[in-house]
Parts: C-alpha cells; structure tokens; sequence
C-alpha cells in the first residue's frame, strides 16, 4: 500500500510521519484491498493552534474519506482512523451481506 503524507504551511516531523504510516498500516487489518492513502496535515497557527487531519483511503470502487480537528495531530489521526475503521467494517458488513444467498 503506498501512503502519501502532506503537511500543508509545516514540515512534518519523522515521529510524525513514523507515527501516521503505524496507523495507516493498522487499517490493512480490517480491509486487504485498501490500495492508497492520502493524509493531509494543516495547522492553523492562531490562538487555538488547530491541527487538522484528512485521511482518504482509495479501495476497489470506492474512496473513503475521515476529517479531524482537534489540539494535537496524534489526537487527530487518532479520531480520524477511528472514523475510517467504522467506515471500513460497514463496507465489509455490506460485501458479505450481498454475498449470502436467501434460502
């Protein structure tokens, strides 16, 4: 699986970067077919400091998408992941319903 990092207005840190691909790589766990992941990093420098995080995950026929917000990036990607490995199981609960026939 290839996983692109951007940090947008900052240079990610290798902690960092280390950190986001451990997480990514958890996803395949849950889903063999994630074929690429895009994480987008932003930090808004104002009074808040907001760290944003943007996971797309591209599968076979379908492209799933977390956004997070929150006062530090592990804590975002964190929530972010969760998101996606919601959205995963309810994809793969979808394929194995479709794929039991109705006696």
């Amino acid at each position: 699986m290839k996983i692109n990092i951007t940090a947008r207005k900052f240079k990610a840190h290798d902690t960092l970067k280390e950190y986001i691909t451990s997480e990514i790589e958890r996803l395949e766990r849950f889903n063999g077919e994630i074929m690429s992941s895009d994480v987008i990093l932003s930090f808004q420098n104002n009074k808040d400091s907001v760290k944003e995080v943007e996971i797309v995950i591209h599968i076979p026929g379908q492209t799933v998408t977390a956004t997070e917000t929150s006062d530090d990036f592990k804590k975002s990607i964190n929530l972010a992941v969760e998101k996606i490995l919601k959205q995963l199981e309810k994809i793969k609960t979808k394929k194995t319903a479709v794929r039991i026939p109705n006696d």
